[in-house]
């Protein structure tokens, strides 16, 4: 369900029916603030664990000023939100934003503002087809040649592979998961990638995998498979851990926290071959990148 507004109105399905929700596209802090419920579960990232773990990462990467732009909806404004709070406790600044419809085509107008700026960053709070536009327009007008930095707060595997490398190189991109961090993420691939055409799985496939896998366990372990809220409960006693996402955390408002990766996209020559497409720059502890259960509104978290 990568759609916020419909996995919340699910939610709230999964909750009158006592059914499970499990939660790997939608990240809207909702879904584990003010919205949150025994009955479901935000697994694999959140805006705000994304947006701060990337305006964390990089202001400890030297990027001090920031200029944003902002997809024109909740999304978007979201991303900026939790970014600028991160930048400016921090000691950063923001030196402007603007914000877009989806429509646009053209991003020339607002990429010129961006430079003009000065800002050593250019944070892209948007997704999708506008993103992968606005990258590859960014590569045109010489944003990074320019001494700026483009930083993604949330982008997919597939996303990078839409643009290229030529245009991509140098994006920096936040994720909990990528195909070729460790061993065990290539065992995975490995298994995945025939599966589905040859393509690499983004953080969103890891994540309905392992959050599926989890509810087997917890299945396994006794759960009462006819109620929702029994399973979840279940799920959040089990030690949650497998090789893609390493150790995780299902806090009690039901937001899974674990460590969130920054990585610089590898420039044509730096590749090794097809989907490689990520260098690893530092990896963001679980308790930085994912906000406080008592600070998100969620009535479970006391």
């Amino acid at each position: 369900m990568p759609q916020s507004a419909v996995a919340l109105a699910v939610a709230t399905v999964a909750r009158e029916r006592d059914r499970v929700a499990l939660f790997s596209g939608a990240g809207a802090a909702a879904l584990s603030g003010a919205q949150c419920g025994p009955n479901h579960l935000q697994w694999t990232y959140t805006t705000g664990a994304l947006a701060a773990g990337t305006a964390a990462a990089v202001l400890a990467e030297g990027g001090r000023s920031w200029f944003f732009l902002t997809a024109d909806y909740a999304f978007g404004h979201t991303l900026q939100r939790d970014a600028t709070a991160t930048v400016e406790a921090g000691g950063g600044r923001v030196l402007g934003s603007v914000a877009f419809p989806g429509e646009v085509a053209d991003f020339s107008p607002l990429l010129l503002r961006a430079r003009a700026s000065g800002a050593e960053v250019v944070g892209l709070a948007c997704t999708g087809a506008p993103f992968e536009t606005l990258v590859k327009q960014a590569a045109e007008f010489g944003v990074a040649r320019g001494g700026q930095r483009l930083a993604a707060l949330l982008c997919l595997v597939t996303n990078v592979h839409a643009v290229g490398l030529a245009d991509a190189q140098g994006l920096l991109v936040t994720a909990p998961f990528y195909w070729d961090l460790d061993a065990g993420t290539r065992a995975f691939a490995a298994r995945f990638m025939p599966r589905n055409r040859g393509i690499a799985p983004t953080l969103v496939h890891a994540g309905v995998y392992s959050a599926t896998a989890h509810l087997l366990r917890a299945v396994a372990a006794g759960a009462d498979p006819t109620s929702g809220a029994a399973l979840v409960a279940r799920m959040r006693a089990l030690p949650a851990e497998d090789a893609l996402f390493g150790r995780s955390t299902i806090r009690p408002n039901g937001a899974v926290a674990h460590p969130m990766h920054l990585f610089r996209v590898k420039a044509p020559g730096e590749s090794r071959g097809p989907w490689d497409y990520y260098r690893p720059l530092r990896t963001i502890p679980a308790e930085q990148a994912f906000s406080s259960p008592a600070a998100s509104g969620c009535p479970l978290a006391g």
